[in-house]
């Protein structure tokens, strides 16, 4: 049996992290000691272990304690419930993935837009615009507006 402190050393993590785990309802303490302190068996090591690595893939705590529940009766379950969780991990990181990179291309093209001279003021940046503009890039064009002095790519 484990202590709190001795049981969070053995998984490094605090003891805080663990006492998270078990507010959330994803660890329960095997017992208690006389003087009333938490005590942690093997399984529990077992199962905060889990616990990490299903954090480090990016699992939520509502998607753990799913599996955590299956892996308690697992031969009541089948492996494409499993399965299914991480599918839909992976679409939700899909999906996740395209916004970043609908707005990593968004940023790019507006910061390539910008000369960025630092003896040039602001008045006219083609960065400012763009944001401040419902369609920035045909607004702009539109305009025959020029930033910086006139030596930005917009």
């Amino acid at each position: 049996m484990y202590l709190i402190g001795q049981l969070a050393k053995r998984c490094e993590v605090s003891s805080d992290t663990l006492r998270f785990y078990e507010k959330n309802g994803l660890l329960v303490p095997a017992g208690r000691s006389d003087s009333g302190y938490r005590l942690y068996s093997e399984d529990d090591l077992s199962r905060i272990k889990f616990i990490i690595r299903a954090k480090a893939v990016g699992l939520s705590l509502d998607e753990i304690r799913e599996l955590l529940d299956i892996r308690l009766e697992a031969s009541q379950h089948s492996c494409a419930e499993v399965k299914a969780i991480t599918q839909a991990k992976l679409a939700e990181v899909d999906m996740k993935m395209a916004e970043l990179q609908r707005i990593r291309d968004a940023l790019k093209k507006i910061n390539d837009a910008c000369c960025g001279h630092a003896d040039d003021n602001a008045s006219h940046c083609s960065i400012l615009e763009a944001l401040g503009e419902q369609d920035s890039h045909s607004e702009h064009e539109a305009s025959g507006a020029q930033c910086c002095s006139g030596r930005c790519k917009a």
